[in-house]
């Protein structure tokens, strides 16, 4: 299944961390959820759209987490941890592999909007499983493992115009 066609059911499943981050950072900017969801599907049939967030108890982020309900993701909020040293942990990158392995039956393509290697081993066995997986994140902080393990992989950074705002 190496090619995009209409029929195609697709799962878009994004980190929301991952991203901000490297839009932040590299570029000073926010990223353009509308855009990424659209690309991400490509006029195929929406299935799930998942956005996985972390709630910091910043006063704007319940607005970014309505506005991502209104695009049409799904939101999976996980709280900020922090440590007895001050350090402060939350990441979901368990959560979107079992989301992405208990989809992989219900769809033809994976769409994992994230730029950590840590999710390589994941498009292997869902690739093995014969679901098509691609993947969209800044190639400036992308691991190249995770590029090499996908079918297609879109840089946001090389359309700075569509995806950021």
């Amino acid at each position: 299944m190496t090619e995009i066609h209409p029929s195609q059911r697709v799962a878009v499943l994004t980190d929301s961390q991952n991203l901000y981050h490297t839009a932040q950072s590299v570029y000073s900017r926010k990223i353009d959820y509308s855009a990424l969801l659209a690309k991400a599907v490509q006029d195929r049939q929406l299935v799930r759209a998942i956005a996985y967030v972390i709630r910091a108890e910043s006063p704007e982020e319940e607005r970014f987490f309505e506005a991502l309900r209104d695009i049409g993701f799904e939101t999976k909020i996980k709280d900020i941890k922090t440590f007895p040293d001050g350090s402060k942990k939350a990441d979901w990158d368990v959560g979107m592999s079992l989301d992405a392995v208990t989809l992989a039956s219900h769809v033809d393509v994976v769409v994992l909007c994230t730029g950590d290697g840590d999710f390589s081993r994941l498009c292997s066995h869902l690739r093995h499983e014969g679901v098509r997986v691609e993947a969209m994140s800044f190639k400036s902080s992308t691991a190249d493992e995770l590029v090499d393990a996908v079918d297609t992989f879109i840089d946001l950074g090389a359309r700075e115009d569509t995806f950021l705002l």
